[in-house]
């Protein structure tokens, strides 16, 4: 039915869509930034089995983007990605410029979101999230999907990408996946492009702390167990931004244990950032 399955405009990619709809086709959508890895490729494939067709965007979106010099770094690997996805059938991929996510007629109004962009990933990296709903936004209005697919290793923003779907009451349902590890536990990640062998085994006591934290939740209160993991951490040689042990949906630092804590971890291996995150 499509003749061409790379789109560079969102016009191509809407009448293409449209037309797959007026057939009785669901559309499944995978955002991402491209150096596509295993994970992205389990969110696909979630995606393909779901829904009748699935597009994959990618689109290093500079507006979530702190600094310059992060934004220059960020793996652009187009080629590869494209040959990651090849074999994958009724797979749309749209690989747009920035004029075509961020027209000047837009009317785009900013989304409160109430202090949740504030904490964690957001106490760090101010306006990220305001990035990432902008961006988020504006693809769901061009793809018009039935279901859109996110890794739960981004936690923080796929809370906030719910309430961003409530607010603005699009019709997309989100699914969340879960995190896609290495045999060491260590998330996969497009940026561990960037880290070396030592490097890699070093970024394991991210992991080990997490299960550290699930180990001894029974053992002590939220706090306590956030200071110890903290501790607990230290042993290794990585540089530590934040730990938190907080609510799954409200994302306020947990005071006592419900059914829905998360905790949620930002180090540095030298100087690639890495997060992740475990369900308690």
């Amino acid at each position: 039915m499509l003749k061409n399955k790379l789109f560079t405009t969102s016009k191509d990619l809407k009448s293409a869509l449209s037309l797959l709809r007026d057939n009785g086709f669901s559309i499944g959508f995978v955002p991402t930034m491209g150096a596509l890895h295993p994970g992205h490729l389990s969110l696909v494939d979630k995606a393909l089995s779901q829904n009748d067709w699935v597009v994959i965007s990618i689109f290093i979106n500079p507006e979530q983007f702190n600094s310059q010099e992060d934004l220059a770094k960020y793996p652009r690997t187009l080629d590869s990605d494209l040959l990651l996805l090849e074999s994958k059938k009724k797979c749309i991929i749209f690989y747009p410029e920035i004029k075509e996510i961020y027209p000047i007629t837009e009317s785009f109004v900013p989304l409160d979101l109430k202090g949740i962009d504030d904490v964690m990933e957001g106490k760090f990296r101010p306006g990220h999230f305001i990035g990432v709903v902008h961006v988020v936004h504006n693809l769901f209005q061009i793809v018009k999907a039935n279901r859109a697919y996110f890794g739960l290793k981004d936690f923080q923003q796929l809370a906030i990408i719910r309430k961003m779907v409530t607010h603005f009451n699009f019709s997309t349902e989100i699914v969340s996946c879960e995190t896609l590890r290495e045999p060491s536990g260590l998330a996969m990640s497009s940026r561990n492009i960037h880290l070396s062998k030592s490097d890699i085994k070093a970024a394991l006591i991210i992991y080990k702390t997490l299960q550290f934290v699930k180990d001894n939740k029974s053992k002590m209160n939220p706090e306590s167990l956030r200071v110890a993991a903290i501790e607990f951490f230290k042993s290794g040689n990585l540089l530590l931004e934040y730990l938190e042990i907080v609510d799954e949906k409200t994302l306020s630092s947990a005071n006592d244990w419900q059914t829905s804590n998360v905790c949620c971890i930002a180090a540095y291996c030298n100087k690639v950032r890495l997060i992740d995150n475990l369900m308690l």
